[in-house]
């Protein structure tokens, strides 16, 4: 049975591993070569923000899109913005709120989004070449699981009052 040294071993070496891989997909570098191979340019901040509006089913308000990304609403008005004059995004009144705007992904995003998802699988694909397909699976649900509890432990920790629901339809 492991013991808790080994339970600790274990984090430790996920700690490495992720904070190496973190490193790699995040770089300066790395963004430009993805965006450039896609045809795109998008700045970094932006695009986990054009994948929260695509894996929502319906427009989402500013302040629940802040509140998700755990920044200031101001950061995700000034990225709307940026986003609506590339024709990416768009705002629409909010039915049950005439002073709230509703921000959904235009086509153009959807597709512009499309593009930097198929040039990242295939930079994966290569990455993956030759793991069983079981053991990238078995990965995908414990990382899903890791992204889930962390994400759930910061906000709370960050907004104790108000841990916020995830954009409607949205599954991070």
């Amino acid at each position: 049975m492991p013991d808790a040294t080994d339970n600790q071993a274990a984090t430790s070496e996920l700690e490495a591993v992720l904070a190496s891989m973190a490193y790699l997909l995040t770089r300066s570098q790395t963004h430009e070569h993805q965006t450039a191979r896609a045809g795109i340019t998008a700045a970094r901040s932006d695009i986990y923000l054009l994948r929260a509006l695509a894996e929502a089913t319906e427009a989402s308000r500013v302040g629940d899109l802040a509140a998700w990304m755990m920044v200031e609403p101001s950061h995700v008005t000034r990225q709307i913005d940026r986003l609506q004059a590339q024709r990416l995004v768009e705002r629409t009144p909010d039915a049950l709120d005439r002073r709230a705007r509703q921000v959904a992904l235009t086509d153009e995003g959807q597709e512009m989004l499309n593009r930097l998802k198929q040039a990242n699988i295939t930079s994966l694909d290569n990455a993956l070449d030759g793991i069983p397909e079981p053991d990238v699976a078995t990965t995908v649900t414990v990382l899903r699981h890791l992204v889930e509890r962390y994400a759930r432990k910061w906000r709370s920790e960050l907004l104790p009052d108000t841990t916020p629901a995830a954009p409607e339809g949205a599954d991070r």
